[in-house]
């Protein structure tokens, strides 16, 4: 017999993508889902790459300042022992990870857990930074941020890095990075462009 119809998986776990550029807030997202998460008396576990250690060892953090604890791993296969009971299992910086990420979070999924993955989409090059693109195909949700571009102010979906340093990858903040738009990316061009760009009034300022 067929149910009715409904908005969010019930009885079954599943996955959900958080992806874009540089500064576009995909932490920012994973944090705020895990937080409402937590709200509705749910047990949350976050995972971190060791190789991402810009705000903290023991915790995930946003451009913007938001923080959690998180459990901070090697590898993908470490992932599995360490989540206990938790209900809701975040993972950020995913593009860090090695290709068994996709696996692991197919069998947390299967075991009823809700999985939400952060990470980059494409590279500073511009080509797909896996394992992202294999986790959006397999994934029953998808959420791609914008970024704004530090040279117009255009939506933003691009990496520029403006350091010729390392190889592909490359952790680092606004010294090593700027979100650009289509038409102000090039791979290849690296050095900063970012502008002053002047923020919108809030017009209740105004009225003080």
């Amino acid at each position: 017999m067929v149910g009715h119809p409904h908005l969010m998986p019930r009885e079954v776990g599943w996955i959900e993508v958080v992806t874009g550029c540089m500064f576009s807030g995909k932490t920012e997202e994973l944090i705020g889902r895990l937080r409402r998460a937590q709200y509705a008396r749910q047990s949350v576990v976050v995972f971190k790459p060791r190789i991402d250690s810009r705000y903290a060892v023991d915790s995930v953090g946003s451009h913007s300042g938001h923080r959690m604890r998180s459990i901070q791993v090697e590898r993908s296969d470490e992932i599995m022992p360490l989540v206990g009971d938790a209900m809701v299992v975040g993972v950020d910086e995913a593009q860090f990870f090695d290709s068994g990420l996709v696996e692991v979070c197919e069998r947390l999924a299967n075991q009823g857990k809700r999985v939400i993955v952060a990470g980059l989409d494409l590279d500073y090059r511009g080509v797909p930074f896996e394992p992202i693109p294999h986790l959006m195909a397999v994934a029953e949700y998808v959420t791609k941020k914008l970024a704004i571009c530090m040279v117009c102010g255009n939506p933003a979906d691009r990496s520029q890095r403006i350091v010729d340093l390392g190889g592909r990858v490359l952790v680092g903040e606004s010294e090593a990075y700027e979100a650009r738009c289509r038409l102000h990316w090039q791979a290849e061009a690296f050095g900063p462009q970012q502008q002053p760009l002047p923020l919108g009034p809030n017009l209740a300022e105004q009225k003080s």
